[in-house]
């Protein structure tokens, strides 16, 4: 069966994308539509976890929509977040965007690879007597806890931010013969909007671990799972599928 039609489920790329190429040359046709938004919890929602941050010396983040909530939700219930606090976080990225928040250069904070394993090498001997508080979503996955919990550092999960589902009713999905999926909230978008939702001859991809679970669970079967050594990215993934089913 000829893929023609490919939903990506995330924003538009910029200018210049590889799917430009893509579409040149195998002539298919992409669309662009995010599954979900991340939306902060509020103060109520946040008291439900029984989490009191002034507990903890030190703050784990893996996204800058956690910063946000975090330092937000520091001023709805009047936190003062003491100079002592240390922040690991897992990019440089993320942690040069706590500068939106604090004065960076009077702060400690330390950053890794984008990998879990490189927050525990930052982490290390000298700051293994810490209390960490990670700042996850409702569906990060648990790579850093995990690793948290095998190197027997003291530490607490609390959700900062969640996935709401994006209204997809003016979407017809039996139109594409191919749909990326990133995250589990992606799944949960589906069948929240179409609940009698049925894949029959659609192909899916799925990106990253963390969604695989979900669409194992939900009966979705996997054509394309990325990345891999020869297909890091989505689009190289696709790409290869096409040239190898033309």
């Amino acid at each position: 069966m000829t893929v023609r039609k490919i939903l990506v489920s995330q924003q538009p790329p910029k200018a210049n994308s590889p799917y430009s190429e893509i579409t040149a040359k195998y002539g298919v046709e992409f669309d662009f539509v995010p599954f979900f938004a991340i939306e902060p919890l509020s103060s109520r929602e946040f008291r439900g976890q029984r989490i009191n941050i002034l507990d903890y010396s030190a703050i784990v983040f893996s996204a800058r929509s956690t910063i946000d909530a975090f330092f937000r939700l520091c001023n709805e219930l009047r936190v003062k977040i003491p100079e002592t606090m240390k922040y690991f976080c897992t990019t440089e990225a993320v942690a040069m965007y706590l500068q939106k928040h604090i004065v960076y250069r009077k702060r400690k904070i330390f950053y890794g690879d984008g990998t879990a394993a490189s927050l525990i090498t930052q982490i290390g001997t000298k700051h293994k007597g810490e209390k960490f508080l990670i700042a996850t979503s409702d569906s990060t996955n648990n790579d850093i806890t995990r690793l948290f919990e095998d190197n027997g550092l003291d530490f607490k999960s609390a959700i900062f931010v969640k996935s709401v589902s994006r209204d997809l009713k003016g979407l017809s999905l039996p139109a594409y013969d191919m749909i990326v999926l990133y995250n589990p909230s992606d799944v949960k978008s589906i069948y929240e909007n179409f609940p009698d939702f049925q894949q029959n001859d659609i192909r899916f991809v799925s990106y990253g671990r963390s969604v695989v679970k979900a669409m194992d669970q939900a009966g979705l079967k996997i054509e394309i799972s990325a990345p891999t050594s020869e297909a890091p990215s989505v689009a190289k993934a696709v790409e290869i599928y096409l040239e190898n089913h033309r």
